[in-house]
């Protein structure tokens, strides 16, 4: 069979222009399913931002849900040597504090040694430990020293690497006088060291201290001591310069000793107010969500819908998760004597589902019946009030085997049924156009041959005539 190189060669017949002609025909067939294809990822994406916007709700949800953002309360210190800050629960009241004595880690040192590497151990028999002991530990740290660990460098790395109460470090006196200093991790007398080392008599007659003896290796440089304070005239010793319940709910830092400060305690709504209208804007914003992506929009008949309706216009997962959320607004606490969000200041749109609070009403709520607001907000935490309800509702659609996993679940599922038939129509069209220009070859040849024939036949016929 003669070769062609171009369809049409040899029959002067427009067979490539045909073969492109029902080439285009044949894809159409991959058009409908394309045009799902992209209908059902438009769906995941809105589906994916739909969660989103849910989740940002959630989080918001959970910090409202919190009953200890309706005990809140604002300290303030008449002095800054004395800083206060308070927690939930924090009686409201005014505190006359005098600070006497600050508390104090101790501190030891070493005499002083020419050289920082040199060994100051000798090992008897057996092993050489290293014990120190403090009062508030059920333990005493005990470290083994080998001869390289002698050194007052050896001594600081084996004490700082057991990451123990104590730490150590090294005073270059002057360039021929160094020293070791010990220093307690924390303050107070139960924070007191006693030292020993066993099995290395000179090194313990080096690092030797109780505080009972009155021959020690060790000097003290800072003794220990807790922070001694009144607190309206009531005496208070603590181990240390953070007292975090004299009175409860209140921490003290103490940093100077003081005289008669003044810490006045007062209720604070403006932590709940914060969580109450961030819940607000979460919501609302969740709101658009829902609106642009089931929003409508009439267009002429035979218009590109898409064009002008949301992407999950009549879906029912968004309408499940818009009436459900909405419907915990009413589940307060029943011992609350708040039974809806209005009550509270809190109102909804009709036309647009959206949140919009009234200060002054939430202010009055909060200020005068902090109790009950929290009731209707947090309930019990468990199975009353409107964000805990909304928290295991919220829960419970964002789960795995939640109305939004199932329908993605769903269209991943039809996303790949529509790929194994794109890919079974493509094949079907390859092997349809394949058989067309092998056709079309043949035709081609055919008519070729057929040319060819016919003028050496003409040429023939006019030889012979002549």
């Amino acid at each position: 069979m003669a070769s062609i190189s171009s369809l049409g060669i040899g029959s002067n017949l427009p067979l490539d222009t045909l073969l492109t002609n029902l080439t285009t025909a044949e894809k159409g067939r991959l058009t409908p399913i394309t045009a799902q294809q992209s209908s059902y990822s438009a769906k995941l994406t809105a589906y994916g931002s739909l969660k989103s916007a849910i989740e940002k709700f959630q989080t918001a949800n959970t910090t409202l849900n919190d009953a200890a953002l309706f005990k809140s309360t604002n300290a303030v210190s008449s002095t800054e040597d004395l800083t206060v800050a308070t927690t939930a629960g924090a009686a409201a009241g005014i505190y006359k504090i005098s600070v006497t004595q600050l508390a104090q880690a101790q501190s030891l040192t070493t005499s002083t040694v020419s050289n920082a590497t040199d060994k100051q151990g000798t090992l008897g028999a057996g092993t050489r430990t290293l014990v120190i002991n403090q009062t508030g530990r059920e333990k005493p740290l005990e470290i083994k020293l080998t001869d390289d660990q002698t050194s007052l460098n050896g001594i600081r790395d084996a004490i700082n690497n057991a990451d123990s109460g104590v730490s150590a470090s090294i005073v270059k006196v002057d360039d021929k006088n160094f020293q070791l200093v010990l220093t307690s991790s924390e303050t107070g007398l139960d924070n007191a060291m006693t030292i020993s080392v066993t099995g290395d008599d000179k090194l313990n007659g080096m690092l030797s201290y109780d505080s009972t003896s009155t021959s020690n290796g060790l000097t003290q440089l800072v003794k220990p001591q807790n922070a001694l304070l009144t607190v309206n005239n009531i005496a208070i010793e603590r181990d240390s310069n953070t007292i975090t319940d004299a009175p409860q709910g209140i921490t003290l830092t103490l940093t100077k000793p003081v005289t008669d400060a003044i810490v006045t305690v007062t209720k604070s709504n403006d932590k709940a107010t914060t969580a109450i209208k961030a819940w607000v804007d979460a919501y609302n914003s969740m709101q658009d969500t829902f609106s642009s992506l089931t929003k409508y929009g009439a267009v002429e008949a035979g218009a590109d819908q898409s064009s002008s309706n949301g992407v999950l216009l009549g879906d029912s997962v968004v309408r499940t998760i818009q009436t459900g959320i909405r419907s915990q607004f009413t589940s307060g606490d029943t011992d609350s004597k708040f039974s809806t969000l209005s009550q509270i200041g809190i109102t909804q749109d009709p036309k647009t589902g959206k949140l919009k609070v009234d200060d002054d009403k939430l202010s009055a709520a909060l200020t005068k019946n902090s109790v009950d607001t929290q009731k209707l907000l947090v309930g019990d935490g468990k199975t009353t009030g409107v964000t805990t309800t909304t928290a295991n509702l919220v829960k419970s659609y964002l789960a795995d085997d939640g109305v939004i996993n199932s329908a993605t679940t769903s269209i991943n599922a039809t996303l790949k049924s529509l790929t194994k038939q794109y890919l079974a129509v493509s094949t079907s069209i390859d092997d349809t156009i394949a058989r067309y220009k092998a056709q079309f070859t043949q035709l081609d040849t055919m008519m070729s041959k057929l040319n060819n024939t016919s003028n050496y036949l003409t040429q023939q016929f006019s030889s012979s005539s002549s």
